[in-house]
């Protein structure tokens, strides 16, 4: 009996050791992945074929991400005769009246669709989006149905939107899958606009606003598109990257931080690059067998915005996040990559020079100063010289982009609803939340089917464009 209980006691002692044994080994494992895994997809943007995905049919709110729709719309109207990018469009009392990230112009300011066009894309200008609905759609009802209609003709089955610019709204949702299908349209039906996607900043006035896409002239490739930040999304990236004639579409959803979307979406890319890697090996799917998954967005605000994080939450988050690493799994997937995505990027020379940007027409420029309200004029102050600004909206590269880059704070009172087109609203500001006050006010009056047109347009009816099939090949970029 004492030799059973003996042996019994060295068989527990040598299998609590074989278990601590085993749990070092895995350790680095566990290091080297997130707390919670977010959403993430590569794809060969000619063919289609997915060389990683995580999640990526899982519902998230898109943020700013969804004013790649917004442009969409605005340039397949174009396309179809309905305007062009030299029309010119007015800013309306609720255009003005939309939380920022915005450019801050007063009602009746003029702007060309061209120029609203890339304040959308480069500041990611929340009073731009709508300026831009209203004038393709006549208004925003009609405008968000042709967002829907457009993403049901694109085969995008889990996105839905409530408004152009990606202000919070629980029922605004998308998927990393329907998101690459986004940017494959983009790609394949508008090669003459591509270098909207890419610029790295404008100018308007004195001052010059960078694009939040931190990847542009950072990661040797990087040409596109589109960042977003709320709460309750985390940090999103949709973008494109190019090498020699195979073009990459990477989609990071709920990042933690600025610096880790960028990180994370670097080290993406650089495995695409890699000669025939992917992860699947050769039985590689289709974007189009990804299936989306329904239910709920998950919601970040607490994880992201809450009291457990450190770091202030904004886009322009430019320090490293300790909380999540970017290097989630890549060290045992693709060992020859480097360790951190951080390693990926340098600075290299502007791929383009600075945008001008301006507001008026070509024919009859408007004098800047005349666009911004007289409580967002820049006043004399005492002191160190500060740098030139055209306005508090527009100028500070650092400020929220809700959309992409708000600062957390605590939540501004409800302002009243602008009671008509011809009332002045007080300038917006806080948080990005604070654009919830506005739900539902964009609501599409009846269901958007597939290859639904809206009513009660005074446009002509507009022709959404069906989504590349897999394995067809965009047009050729056009020579820059």
């Amino acid at each position: 009996m004492a030799r059973t209980k003996t042996s019994s006691a060295a068989g527990a002692t040598f299998l609590g050791l074989a278990a601590a044994a085993f749990s070092l080994f895995l350790a680095p494992l566990t290091l080297a992945q997130p707390a919670r895994a977010n959403p993430i997809l590569l794809v060969e943007a000619d063919t289609g074929k997915v060389l990683e995905q995580k999640e990526a049919g899982r519902p998230w709110h898109p943020a700013s991400v969804t004013k790649l729709m917004t442009v969409y719309v605005a340039l397949n109207a174009v396309k179809n005769g309905r305007l062009t990018m030299d029309t010119p469009l007015t800013v309306s009392a609720l255009a003005a009246s939309q939380q920022p990230s915005k450019m801050g112009f007063r009602p009746g300011t003029v702007v060309t669709l061209d120029n609203a066009l890339k304040m959308v894309l480069v500041k990611s200008a929340n009073d731009m989006a709508w300026v831009v609905g209203e004038g393709v759609s006549g208004s925003m009802p009609a405008f968000v149905a042709e967002m829907n209609a457009t993403a049901a003709h694109l085969g995008m089955s889990g996105t839905h939107y409530e408004n152009p610019n990606g202000l919070p709204d629980p029922d605004q949702v998308t998927t990393a899958r329907d998101l690459a299908i986004l940017a494959r349209a983009i790609i394949y039906h508008f090669p003459e606009h591509e270098a909207l996607f890419r610029i790295p900043a404008i100018r308007i006035g004195k001052a010059v606003l960078r694009n939040y896409n931190r990847l542009i002239d950072r990661y040797p490739g990087a040409d596109g598109m589109k960042t977003g930040f709320v709460c309750g999304s985390g940090y999103n990236l949709v973008a494109t990257a190019t090498r020699g004639n195979k073009r990459l579409i990477a989609v990071v959803l709920g990042a933690r931080s600025g610096v880790a979307r960028t990180e994370q979406t670097a080290l993406l890319f650089e495995k695409g690059f890699q000669s025939s890697w992917s992860v699947f090996g050769a039985a590689s799917p289709l974007l189009s067998n990804i299936s989306n998954s329904g239910g709920p967005a998950y919601d970040m605000k607490a994880e992201v915005c809450g009291g457990k994080r450190s770091v202030v939450a904004s886009e322009a988050d430019e320090e490293p996040d300790p909380t999540a690493s970017s290097s989630f799994g890549f060290a045992f997937a693709a060992p020859n990559l480097p360790k951190s995505g951080a390693e990926l990027l340098q600075t290299l020379p502007p791929s383009m020079p600075i945008v001008q940007v301006y507001v008026g027409t070509r024919g009859a420029p408007q004098d800047l100063a005349t666009a911004y309200p007289e409580d967002d004029k820049p006043k004399k102050k005492a002191g160190p010289k500060q740098a030139a600004k055209p306005a508090a909206g527009a100028a500070d590269t650092a400020s929220a982009e809700s959309g992409d880059g708000t600062k957390p704070a605590a939540k501004p009172k409800p302002k009243p609803a602008v009671a008509s087109a011809s009332a002045k609203p007080k300038p917006a500001g806080g948080t990005e939340e604070a654009g919830a006050t506005q739900k539902k006010q964009v609501q599409p009056t009846a269901p958007v089917t597939a290859g639904a047109v809206p009513t009660a347009k005074p446009k002509p009816k507009p022709k959404p464009a069906e989504a590349p099939a897999d394995g067809a090949a965009p047009a050729p970029k056009p020579a820059t």
